[in-house]
């Protein structure tokens, strides 16, 4: 199986965002997946559209969920 890579745009201490890694690590445990993890403040552009939304996780080019992050919602759009 192919991994299929998984971007979580995130801010540094921001618990939202530790869970939500600690997440897709539970998930890559599974289903095996590449996880980039971009830091918004370092990109002018993310930091406008995203500020309030971190956690973000995109799969495939589309923004999957963002807030609290949860295992199944991100489980289903991987399989």
């Amino acid at each position: 199986m192919e991994k299929k890579k998984v971007i979580m745009y995130s801010k540094e201490n921001c618990s939202l965002c530790e869970k939500a890694k600690a997440v897709l690590l539970e998930i890559n445990q599974e289903i095996p997946i590449e996880i980039e993890e971009i830091d918004i403040y370092q990109d002018d552009d993310l930091l406008m559209k995203y500020q309030i939304m971190i956690p973000v996780i995109e799969i495939d080019g589309e923004e999957v969920e963002f807030g609290i992050i949860h295992k199944d919602v991100i489980r289903k759009r991987l399989l």
